[in-house]
């Protein structure tokens, strides 16, 4: 399955996709901007950006009176996404280099965080959603999507090239959203959740990843 497909799989409209500039989009687990209820002059942040298609999708909705941050840890996927916005001449956009546990930016600048399946890889959780909070202006709003594991692995399955390395850091469901409460969110809401489809290759893991979208609010 091509990035395209992928994508309309896990909930981009056509609709959304059409123009968005071709190596934008990215694997991801779900579609936290058509969640957000995104508005006209927000700022927003997308933590963990990657090329860039969740950011550019909301500058889309925020409008020319509004701004959007990708932050993502890799500086080629801050150039990357740089690229992708000027080939889009997406003037209210901006993408920068950071970590999950210390963000570049101001406290309480931020009206929506957004994040498309990166904050249950951050090895310090509980920090990485503190800086969230951090950033968040008083009533702020966070809607990501992400992976959880659900069910015990093998020391095979802990040492697969793919999955390995986040098995052993990811949390299930319930320790997710309770790391979320944790750092200080409230109304902390499960919204949408399925069985995430694994690839052909991937049978120990079938049924055992689960792809949720969460809400809370600061």
């Amino acid at each position: 399955m091509d990035s395209l497909e992928h994508a309309k799989s896990i909930g981009y409209s056509e609709q959304e996709l059409a123009g968005i500039p071709e190596g934008t989009v990215c694997h991801g687990c779900g579609n936290p901007t058509a969640l957000a209820e995104l508005r006209q002059g927000e700022a927003v942040l997308d933590l963990g950006s990657g090329g860039g298609l969740d950011t550019l999708l909301a500058a889309r909705r925020v409008g020319p009176t509004g701004k959007v941050i990708g932050i993502d840890g890799s500086a080629e996927a801050v150039a990357k996404a740089t690229d992708n916005a000027a080939k889009g001449s997406y003037a209210n956009v901006v993408f920068k280099q950071g970590e999950m546990g210390n963000l570049p930016l101001d406290d309480q600048s931020i009206d929506v965080v957004i994040s498309n399946c990166v904050l249950n890889y951050a090895g310090d959780k509980l920090a990485a959603f503190r800086e969230v909070l951090r950033c968040l202006k008083p009533n702020g709003r966070m809607v990501v999507t992400d992976l959880v594991a659900e069910g015990g692995f093998s020391d095979e399955v802990l040492q697969d090239k793919v999955w390995g390395e986040w098995l052993r850091r990811a949390l299930g469901k319930q320790d997710y959203l309770r790391t979320i409460e944790n750092a200080g969110f409230k109304e902390v809401a499960v919204v949408h959740q399925t069985t995430f489809p694994m690839a052909e290759g991937d049978e120990l893991l079938r049924g055992k990843i689960v792809s949720i979208a969460v809400k809370a609010r600061k």
